[in-house]
């Protein structure tokens, strides 16, 4: 099994639509690929009050998928659908981590 981690970095002039990620987003990526993501989580960071030490990242999303080939057949063919939908909730790019899970 792997994860791929799509993390949006955070900053002073971040803007993350949390409700639009969780609600519109994350099921579109989810029902685009079918059974090729066998299911999804969605966290966001916790502010920790002070602005020296905020989280690296705002929000993350993570794909589970059962290898890299079942994650590139279910996404490949919708990339341009779901990257054109980023900026319907956040100004930050994202960075992608795939991940081998090894305690599930």
């Amino acid at each position: 099994m792997i994860k791929v981690s799509v993390m949006y970095p955070n900053g002073p002039e971040a803007r993350f639509d949390e409700v639009y990620y969780r609600d519109q987003h994350m099921p579109m990526v989810k029902s685009l690929m079918g059974d090729y993501c066998k299911y999804y989580t969605v966290d966001r960071a916790i502010p920790s009050g002070s602005p020296d030490t905020n989280a690296p990242y705002i929000a993350m999303g993570h794909l589970f998928c059962e290898s890299v080939e079942a994650f590139q057949a279910g996404f490949g063919p919708h990339t341009q659908q779901i990257m054109a939908d980023i900026p319907n909730y956040t100004n930050q790019k994202p960075v992608i981590q795939i991940s081998e899970v090894l305690v599930g």
